[in-house]
């Protein structure tokens, strides 16, 4: 399979310490790549050096063969690249339906057509697809502040795939999400995935998660690969194991 993201030898520093040390990596056309590892292991440094949110010490970034190294994350954006954050980026005051379609209207034609274009950019009919695809019609037309915890997280989701971007990266999507609502969030990147072949990275720390929904998994410890392979082979190993329950 191509690699639509290749990460080589990256290495980010604070003083002294190295929170990312020579992590190597690639993420494969229409894979769902998972990589976690204990808290302090160095995974959302790694992912804002990906995204140009902090600058690597060493190493380089590819995105489908070009060099992406140290590029703005609104750049990066525009090649394709999305993401969501720990922390959830909708708006509270703005419909399901709104938040999607604002997600995708930086993407469709020139300032110019977005001024003085129709006020939904004809992305209505995309952001229903969508809205119906993660299971949120019945909410479409509700205040995005007024849903529970686990359906913003649905909806954060949503809005990170509806440019149809190259690649995802999911930072910490299982967070204080409930486990109906985890298995609901599970099953709608599965299929996300199976069905439009869509290329995403999940780093997280919720174990089950990532084992469960991901067809290979990046181990991170103390800033370095630990371990890397299918999930089954990553339960049973024990430094992995040593990583989670020895510390």
């Amino acid at each position: 399979m191509t690699a639509v993201l290749e990460v080589a030898n990256l290495r980010k520093r604070f003083g002294g310490v190295a929170a990312v040390d020579g992590v190597s990596f690639e993420v494969r056309e229409g894979e769902i790549l998972g990589i976690i590892g204990p808290n302090g292991s160095g995974k959302s440094t790694l992912f804002n050096c990906i995204l140009g949110q902090l600058p690597p010490s060493e190493g380089e970034v590819r995105l489908d063969g070009r060099v992406t190294t140290r590029m703005r994350p609104c750049d990066l954006n525009r090649l394709g690249v999305s993401r969501t954050f720990q922390l959830l980026q909708i708006f509270p005051k703005l419909s399901v339906r709104d938040n999607l379609i604002l997600a995708a209207q930086e993407h469709q034609g020139t300032m110019l057509s977005r001024l003085f274009g129709r006020r939904d950019a004809g992305l209505t009919e995309a952001a229903d697809q969508m809205v119906a695809f993660f299971k949120l019609d019945h909410l479409a037309d509700e205040l995005a502040g007024g849903l529970s915890y686990g359906q913003q997280k649905l909806l954060d989701a949503a809005m990170a795939f509806m440019s149809g971007p190259r690649l995802v990266l999911l930072d910490e999507p299982a967070g204080g999400v409930n486990l109906t609502m985890l298995a609901n969030l599970k099953d709608r990147l599965k299929a996300f995935n199976k069905e439009r072949g869509a290329t995403f990275v999940v780093i997280e720390h919720n174990m089950e998660f990532v084992m469960s929904l991901c067809s290979r998994v990046l181990v991170l410890a103390e800033g370095k690969v630990l371990a890397e392979g299918l999930p089954a082979e990553l339960r049973a190993n024990p430094a992995v194991i040593e990583a989670y329950l020895g510390r």
